[in-house]
């Protein structure tokens, strides 16, 4: 519910700062044709009509917008002070900006410079006049236009008095707490560090406070005891309309996202720990398959050219496989172009005391087994090319924790191995902390933050964020 009236809320900041940014130019237009040439009249030549600009206008736009979701600008909006807008507005433009111009620059665009750091410093002003106006007019803005989305907490103990706190906290994103039922002989004690005028009643008269009052949805949080009773409020909720939700308090330990689902007629709770967003999985497949065949394509001379290197460089086979464990332990024969001598496996008991990783993962960062173009692929990534087949394949995709060998995965600690749970990836956090200097637990724990985290949007930023740590070879043994 307030992840929702988050995201909606960030999407109406985005729309501001984009609509504003497109009215920058028009301004800053008048500004260089009339105002700035009368005071700096012999350092400014004629430019083009504002219609020729509007390409720029466009690539700004879109250049704001993916700068604004790096850096999160448009995540949890309700809580930023006005010290936080005006720095998050000024990286927003600095930035991009500095994009723009290297852009003109790269690309010779016929944009004047003048015009661009007019529109600059025109649009900084407007950004942080406009969220700053947004910010102390909130209330009344809402007051006059909108409407409070009234709700009735149901419950008794610390979890209900906590939900209470979260809505009333949540008010800048349109919640209001009306009233605080209980089911105690007793009426509560008032809910500490709460500062809404809100109406306390017994369980028995909610229905009645229902009826006789705005309410637009009831939050019910009640110990596993108490639940047979709510059974006819959720009911009575659902005659009138109202959406209902409980807190499922009666499995404190979990920490798994929880969602009702239908199995022909059968509703079921479900528990997972892992993605379950259909959609953008799909999403996430499709643009697997179409960038790896694309690279496959594009790349074709290159793969060439590293196989040939190899195989003339030392004798056996281009590729080396292997065996790994894949989504749900799955296994799959990796790829990789082979940077080895031919028998390393067989001497891998000769070098067991130089590993100098932790856990159940062996890694050498000087590893003798390892041939001259061998350490050059492994520095600049390319031994992984060969992995693109196992991505068009549907065995891994480009992000996602990276696939262990079945006997790492036996020594896995029960909390280890959700990280199989995911397709496993060519990169993940962990590629951005370090790769190969990271501890394994470190490197377990990123894996399982981005499970949790997971999205499309932190897929982009991962896989964007790694091309300079391979071109620069950070991490890699």
């Amino acid at each position: 519910m307030l992840e929702r009236r988050s995201k909606l809320l960030g999407l109406g900041c985005l729309a501001h700062d984009l609509v504003l940014t497109a009215l920058a130019l028009p301004i800053a237009y008048l500004l260089r044709v009339y105002v700035l040439p009368r005071i700096f009249d012999s350092h400014f030549l004629a430019i083009y009509p504002l219609h020729v600009y509007l390409p720029f206008l466009f690539g700004v736009l879109v250049t704001w917008t993916v700068v604004g979701f790096l850096y999160g600008i448009y995540r949890r909006v309700e809580l930023r002070n006005p010290a936080q807008i005006i720095g998050d507005e000024t990286k927003l433009v600095v930035t991009g900006m500095v994009l723009v111009h290297a852009g003109l620059y790269l690309f010779r665009a016929d944009v004047s410079r003048s015009l661009a750091v007019t529109f600059g410093a025109v649009n900084l002003l407007l950004l942080i006049s406009g969220r700053l106006i947004l910010f102390f007019t909130k209330g009344s803005l809402r007051r006059i236009f909108g409407r409070y989305h009234h709700i009735l907490v149901v419950g008794t103990g610390e979890y209900a008095h906590e939900l209470a706190r979260l809505v009333e906290h949540a008010e800048p994103l349109g919640l209001r707490l009306i009233g605080f039922a209980y089911l105690t002989e007793r009426p509560p004690a008032p809910i500490q560090d709460l500062h809404s005028s809100y109406t306390t009643i017994p369980f028995g008269q909610v229905a009645e406070f229902i009826h006789d009052h705005v309410v637009d949805e009831v939050l019910i949080a009640v110990d596993k005891q108490d639940l047979d009773c709510i059974e006819p409020l959720v009911l009575h909720c659902e005659r009138e309309g109202i959406r209902t939700r409980v807190h499922l308090n009666f499995l404190k330990a979990t920490s798994s996202s929880v969602h009702l689902e239908h199995f022909n007629e059968f509703p079921l709770l479900t528990f997972s720990t892992g993605p379950q967003d259909e959609l953008q999985l799909l999403a996430k497949r499709f643009a697997d398959t179409a960038l790896a065949a694309l690279l496959l394509f594009l790349l074709a001379p290159l793969l060439l050219v590293i196989a040939l290197l190899v195989r003339l460089t030392s004798p056996g086979p281009v590729l080396y496989r292997q065996t790994r464990c894949g989504l749900g332990g799955r296994r799959f024969t990796v790829l990789k172009f082979r940077s080895m001598v031919q028998n390393a496996e067989q001497l891998r008991a000769g070098v067991e005391h130089l590993n100098e990783a932790d856990g159940p993962v062996f890694k050498i960062a000087a590893d003798p087994r390892v041939t001259p173009i061998g350490r050059w692929l492994r520095r600049t990534s390319l031994d992984e090319l060969p992995q693109l087949w196992n991505i068009l394949r549907g065995d891994m995709s480009f992000v996602g924790p990276r696939p262990p060998i079945p006997e790492e995965v036996e020594k896995y600690e029960s909390w280890q191995r959700r990280r199989l749970r995911m397709r496993p990836g060519l990169t993940c956090l962990w590629a951005l902390e370090g790769r190969s200097q990271l501890n394994f637990d470190r490197w377990m724990q990123l894996d399982l933050s981005y499970i949790d985290r997971w999205s499309l949007w932190l897929d982009a930023q991962i896989f964007l964020k790694t091309i300079p740590h391979v071109l620069f070879g950070r991490g890699a043994w």
